[in-house]
């Protein structure tokens, strides 16, 4: 079984490609990750990013795809609306599966992305993929709806555009779940820590890797959601998660 994830590198190891990485292999499979931009960051604080070319991403999807046989994929950082395009036209390719963490800024505090690239998720990434999942903040940008309590997430979690998870880390620890139309709840108990790092990254590449193993998309769900809450808990992340 192998899968890939296509993000950006974070030198502290706790998200992005790293990260992915170590989900993939702790829940079994093994992972391919392609590096959409270079970041200087640790949990604590974000410095700098330097994006990867388009077509140099394009190769190193290729090289992939020409060795391997991929099904599921995750997206972490993509940068630029460029970069949306391009991903997504690999996908449509390759007939990929893909998850999608929209991430657009950094836990540490820095903006990774050249400019508001939620339209461009809309427009080209989120109607060819099986999931998305994105917490409240991003969620907005993604539907245009402020998030304030459980009914906002459900409004918001129909409109946007695939199946998504919408993340508790800041509703109270309600995670809202839309797949076909079928929307549900599942609220966790939120843990006090200061390890806030990478939390997306873990639970999309372990929804990856759970989907990759044969699991339907609502199991793969909730499997990953009790694997990064039995993370945090018992701080198997080292310096990685807390909310999402």
């Amino acid at each position: 079984m192998i899968v890939m994830s296509i993000a950006g590198v974070d030198p502290s190891g706790g998200a992005g490609v790293f990260a992915d990485l170590k989900t993939f292999q702790a829940i079994g499979v093994y992972g391919c990750g392609i590096v959409t931009a270079l970041t200087a960051q640790n949990p604590y604080k974000f410095f700098s990013t330097m994006p990867v070319s388009p077509e140099y991403i394009e190769e190193q999807i290729d090289s992939v795809m020409d060795s391997y046989e991929v099904e599921f994929i995750k997206t972490g950082m993509l940068y630029s609306p460029e970069i949306i395009e391009l991903v997504s036209k690999k996908v449509k390719e390759y007939r990929l599966k893909a998850v999608v963490d929209p991430v657009m800024v950094a836990t540490s505090g820095g903006d990774l992305t050249k400019e508001d690239i939620a339209d461009a998720f809309n427009k080209y990434l989120l109607p060819q993929s099986i999931l998305t999942t994105p917490n409240v903040s991003e969620a907005e940008k993604l539907s245009g709806i402020d998030i304030n309590t459980k009914e906002d997430a459900i409004k918001a979690c129909e409109k946007i555009r695939c199946n998504s998870i919408i993340t508790g880390g800041h509703l109270d620890g309600i995670n809202t779940i839309n797949i076909n139309g079928n929307v549900t709840t599942i609220k966790q108990k939120l843990i006090e820590t200061e390890n806030l790092h990478g939390t997306g990254c873990n639970l999309s590449s372990a929804i990856v890797a759970h989907l990759a193993k044969g699991n339907d998309l609502k199991t793969s769900i909730v499997k990953s959601l009790d694997y990064v809450y039995e993370g945090i808990k018992n701080g198997n992340y080292g310096t990685l998660i807390a909310k999402i």
